[in-house]
């Protein structure tokens, strides 16, 4: 059987890590946005509230319903809320990201209709992501509409474009210039007080300087850290494991998986495995790209990945149908295993679909 297995003290353990990191003021928005990074947010939210986050974020309002529904009662900031939940958003007690004229002026609509005056938001500015947010030019526009009553600013911030990157970045510290610009205003010209917010995990790592109110961490908390030396201070949470479904011997010159996609070049021995790009293993990860651990040792994945099944070479490793197969957790690491097929540790554990099972590690 495939499962993802969670663990918490591991959790606990990046959490203590990364706080002990913070600025003594900064406070922590801890990111639970799809599913907790392929995990379970529920249970990561309570864990998270336990240890002591400040606040938590989620991408979309139907997952932070779904988290009110859990019993989290702490801010929940929505950072790409869309149009149409302007009114769950508010039924809920939920802070969304204002991030555009057109987002103000709805959601200052929906407040109306609610009769809700002095409602929590938050104010996003593109400064060179050039994803969402105001252009800092607007800020003259969004101080100017403060001096209504509808709003209470929480917090101002912005979205760095490549934190990671060795310093001196150039873009970065422009980035940085502007937001400050942007702090300055906000902090002479506005009757409210709202804190700043910048970094991501990244950020955190290669920016104390700029801690500032808050941080948004979201992959630091599940084990990654976007270099090497940084990964090193954390643990991944979670390990996929399975177990070998069936052995092939293949005799050289004998094909395997659709397309004919792998020859044997000699006599070999072919486990199977029970997950496919269904669970969200992408395909990218066939033709040798790809490997997996079997009592310890790696085996690479040859031919095509399937809907529901992969393939492993295991002709060097001795095992047997049953044993159990480890795809990631701390022997084999997502972002390891995603750059040897050109993607990244984000992209791998939050594609793992729903029918792979999510436990607790006792």
């Amino acid at each position: 059987m495939t499962l993802l297995e969670i663990d918490l003290n591991k959790l606990e353990q990046n959490y203590t890590s990364l706080r002990n990191r913070l600025n003594q003021h900064s406070k922590m928005i801890g990111v639970v946005k799809s599913n907790a990074y392929g995990s379970l947010s529920g249970l990561i939210a309570k864990k998270l509230v336990e240890l002591g986050v400040e606040a938590l974020a989620v991408a979309y309002t139907q997952e932070a319903i779904e988290l009110r529904g859990d019993g989290i009662e702490i801010p929940l900031m929505v950072f790409y809320p869309q149009v149409e939940s302007f009114r769950d958003i508010i039924l809920n007690n939920i802070e969304p990201v204002l991030y555009s004229k057109t987002s103000w002026e709805k959601f200052k609509e929906a407040l109306s209709e609610e009769k809700k005056i002095s409602y929590p938001i938050h104010i996003k500015y593109n400064t060179g992501l050039n994803r969402i947010g105001f252009h800092p030019d607007e800020a003259g526009w969004v101080l100017e509409q403060l001096k209504d009553s509808s709003f209470n600013v929480k917090s101002v911030y912005s979205h760095l474009a490549q934190t990671e990157a060795p310093k001196p970045n150039e873009k970065t510290e422009h980035q940085i210039s502007l937001f400050e610009q942007i702090m300055d205003k906000h902090s002479q010209a506005s009757s409210q007080k709202p804190e700043f917010h910048l970094l991501n995990t990244s950020g955190v790592f290669n920016y104390p300087k700029y801690h500032l109110d808050w941080v948004r961490i979201g992959i630091g908390l599940y084990g990654f850290a976007n270099q090497p030396e940084w990964n090193k201070t954390l643990h991944p949470i979670a390990q996929l494991k399975t177990k070998i479904t069936q052995i092939h011997q293949i005799s050289s010159g004998e094909t395997v998986g659709y397309n004919c996609g792998w020859k044997a070049p000699k006599n070999s021995r072919i486990a199977v495995l029970p997950i496919g790009h269904a669970d969200g293993f992408s395909r990218q990860y066939g033709h040798g790209k790809g490997w997996v651990l079997i009592n310890g040792e790696k085996a690479h994945i040859v031919g095509n990945v399937c809907m529901d099944m992969l393939m492993v070479d295991i002709s060097d490793i001795q095992c047997k149908e049953g044993n159990e197969v480890e795809i990631l957790g701390s022997g084999i690491r997502a972002d390891e295993l995603a750059e040897s097929a050109g993607t990244i540790s984000y992209e791998l554990i939050t594609a793992l679909g729903n029918r792979i099972p999510r436990v607790l590690k006792i």
